[in-house]
C-alpha cells in the first residue's frame, strides 16, 4: 500500500521540520510509516515553494500549489488506496498501520478511519480509496468547508475504535500524537528513549 504524508502547513505554527533528536519531524514520520510491512513506498505532499527544503528530508516529495490541505490532497491524489498521515506524527506505530491496512483490504470500505469514544475521527491516520475521497473532498469544498476534519460527513467510512485497540496495546494511542510545539518535542524525545529501551526501532 502507498503511504501518503501530508506536510502542507495551513497555519503559521505548523512546522514539519521541527527537530526531534536532531532530525526533522517529517523525516522521522516517513521512516516510521515506511517500517510498516504493508507500506511499500511513501510520498510526501509539500508546498511548491518549500520543495527545496523538503527534498533534503524526505524521499519522494510531491510539490503542490493549493490554499489548504484539502486542496493539496485533491491535486495530488494517487490512483490507488493509500494510508494517509500528517507530517508531524513521529510516533506512528507500524503494527497499527499494518492492522488498519489489513482491515481495509478485507472489508473494502470507502475509507477506514480510527475514531475516539467522543466521536472525533483521526482523519490523518486513516486508509482511503482515492475515487471516494475525491468525491468527498469536492462535495465538502462545494459546501464551503475548508477543514479536512469535515471529510467524514461525506464518506461512507468504516470506523475503528481507538480505545478498544488501546485495551490490547496501550502504544496504539501514541500513534496519533502530533508535534505542534517545543513541549510536544520534549514528550516525543522522552517517549522515543523509553521505546528504544524496550527494543523499539526508530
Amino acid at each position: 500500500m502507498l503511504g501518503l504524508i501530508l506536510a502542507f502547513p495551513e497555519k503559521r505554527w505548523e512546522n514539519y521540520t521541527l527537530p526531534v533528536n536532531g532530525e526533522p519531524v517529517v523525516k522521522l514520520t516517513e521512516r516510521r510509516l515506511s517500517m510498516a510491512k504493508r507500506i511499500d513506498r511513501a510520498i510526501t505532499i509539500v508546498r511548491k515553494d518549500k520543495l527545496k527544503t523538503y527534498s533534503l528530508h524526505v524521499s519522494n516529495p510531491v510539490p503542490v500549489s493549493a490554499r489548504n490541505k484539502m486542496g493539496a490532497l485533491l491535486k495530488a491524489l494517487p490512483d490507488e488506496p493509500f494510508f494517509l498521515v500528517e507530517g508531524n506524527m513521529p510516533l506512528i506505530m507500524p503494527f497499527l498501520v499494518n492492522y488498519l491496512a489489513g482491515i481495509f483490504y478485507e472489508n473494502e470500505p470507502e475509507a477506514l478511519i480510527p475514531v475516539w469514544s467522543d466521536g472525533s475521527a483521526e482523519v490523518f491516520h486513516a486508509v482511503y480509496e482515492p475515487d471516494s475521497l475525491r468525491e468527498a473532498i469536492e462535495s465538502a469544498l462545494a459546501e464551503g468547508y475548508r477543514s479536512f476534519s469535515r471529510i467524514t460527513e461525506f464518506l461512507d467510512y468504516e470506523p475503528v475504535s481507538i480505545e478498544e485497540l488501546a485495551k490490547k496495546n496501550p502504544k496504539v494511542t501514541l500513534s496519533f500524537f502530533r508535534v505542534k510545539n517545543s513541549l510536544d518535542l520534549a514528550f516525543v524525545e522522552k517517549t522515543i528513549e523509553e521505546l528504544k529501551a524496550r527494543g523499539e526501532s526508530f
